[in-house]
């Protein structure tokens, strides 16, 4: 059954950006993100990826601590912080977000299968039917038009998704 509020930790609200492969998920959630900031959001995104990724450059010391055996490594610099950890089995939505704080939303890519409130990609040139169930979704960002009761926002439409995230969640922002 799908979480009704999203909440992530301390309640902060997650919505998943999901579709078929080439739907555009990627440039719609940097769309999002860039509204979401512009309106002085405090916003994470985090990215599923199940083929794994590499992040490490190697010979760079973070990558030689990894490769001497650290199972965690941190990067930290007046501006960003990176860790780095080896997991034994891939870590369910619910604990990656855990480790995430001082944000008023978290925006995912992916974990289509995750029980959060979706946004689903939608291109009706690339794809015949919806990937998830109705009831799934808080929206579908599309060129096309659905009749399934779920609002339809245009592919480009970050302004209007943001509105209807900030209705639905009580996303207000954190000030300046």
């Amino acid at each position: 059954m799908l979480e009704q509020t999203g909440d992530g930790p301390a309640g902060i609200p997650v919505v998943s950006v999901v579709g078929k492969s080439n739907a555009g998920k990627t440039t719609l959630l940097e769309k999002l993100v860039s509204e979401a900031k512009r309106r002085n959001w405090r916003v994470a995104a985090v990215k599923h990826d199940v083929h794994g990724f590499e992040m490490d450059r190697p010979g760079k010391d973070t990558w030689r601590f990894a490769q001497a055996g650290a199972d965690t490594v941190v990067i930290s610099s007046p501006k960003k912080i990176a860790i780095l950890e080896a997991v034994r089995e891939e870590q369910d939505l619910d604990a990656v977000i855990a480790l995430i704080r001082g944000v008023d939303l978290i925006f995912t890519e992916g974990y289509k299968h995750g029980k959060k409130p979706k946004i689903e990609v939608f291109r009706a040139a690339a794809h015949r039917e919806l990937l998830c169930a109705p009831e799934e979704l808080i929206a579908i960002a599309t060129d096309t038009a659905f009749d399934t009761g779920v609002p339809c926002y245009g592919l480009d439409d970050a302004a209007g998704l943001c509105d209807l995230i900030a209705a639905k969640f009580g996303v207000r922002g954190s000030a300046s």
